[in-house]
């Protein structure tokens, strides 16, 4: 085991495994994960979605890993969920419309059988669900929101959703082409306070940059909030952590859900849905 420092803003440090060899690739660490290429073939997209904080999460001294993150990798200064309350804004993210949902409820009343990011990928995707009891679970129970989990929405996918959309165990799996994280509703600072979930994403995006996706430079991530419930203009921060993001970027361009969506059927090649396309790309602002 080797230790990594982080910059004295987070005053934390990490513990890291030494990575493993990757030709002509320089070993990435949560201190510095941007700015270590120039070009990249992204075949591997991630996605955390966070609950209910807005942009003023940024320069907020409760969340030191996220404002790290904001200086070292890419941040979107003008970007925006597309509504309230979070189930739809989970729809939105993932079939390019809302699909008139407008509610928190239960798979079982919302049996959706849109295209979508998953159907798109087959086999090619995957959930990762925190403290969900079982695979593919329907029923928010204990601190497991199933609103949160748009897989299990899409009925389509059930024979599929099964073997994909998986309890998060450690390390992450992140294999497929595409994998949406989903913390708890604690871990997720929709109830909990804000430094728990920047806990959380700091274990979390430690062990996804060390990954051997990460550091073969087939890898982005994407960690964004479902909605802002405190400003009227929902505006949200949605951080970009890949290889050849400059350290420090920030983009002031206007994206939403959508330019989220549109970016990632670009990366893996697959067509755009709905609202994606329209929704201005971040693959060229974020030189991914």
């Amino acid at each position: 085991m080797w230790l990594v420092a982080l910059l004295a803003t987070t005053s934390m440090v990490v513990a890291l495994e030494a990575p493993q060899s990757v030709e002509a690739a320089t070993p990435v660490t949560v201190a510095n994960p941007c700015g270590v290429a120039s070009t990249a073939h992204y075949t591997h997209v991630v996605w955390i979605v966070l609950e209910n904080q807005g942009y003023s999460v940024i320069g907020s001294p409760d969340a030191p890993f996220l404002n790290h993150l904001a200086s070292v990798c890419g941040l979107a200064t003008r970007s925006f969920a597309v509504t309230h309350p979070s189930l739809p804004n989970y729809v939105a993210l993932t079939a390019g419309s809302t699909l008139g949902v407008r509610d928190d409820g239960e798979p079982a009343s919302h049996p959706l059988s849109a295209p979508n990011i998953f159907s798109q990928l087959g086999g090619g995707w995957r959930s990762l669900e925190e403290s969900m009891p079982s695979a593919c679970d329907r029923v928010t129970s204990g601190s497991y929101a199933a609103r949160h989990n748009p897989a299990v929405y899409y009925v389509p996918l059930r024979s599929a959703c099964a073997r994909q959309d998986l309890p998060l165990t450690f390390p992450l799996a992140l294999g497929a082409r595409f994998t949406f994280i989903t913390p708890n509703v604690c871990d997720d600072m929709h109830s909990c306070p804000i430094g728990v979930g920047d806990a959380w994403l700091h274990r979390v995006v430690n062990d996804i940059v060390a990954s051997e996706p990460y550091r073969a430079h087939t890898l982005a991530l994407f960690i964004t909030f479902d909605e802002n419930d405190l400003a009227a203009s929902n505006q949200v921060a949605t951080f970009v952590v890949a290889p050849t993001v400059p350290r420090g970027l920030r983009v002031g361009l206007t994206f939403t859900h959508y330019s989220l969506l549109r970016t990632t059927e670009t990366l893996l090649h697959v067509g755009l849905l709905g609202a994606a396309r329209s929704a201005p790309s971040m693959v060229q602002p974020f030189h991914l």
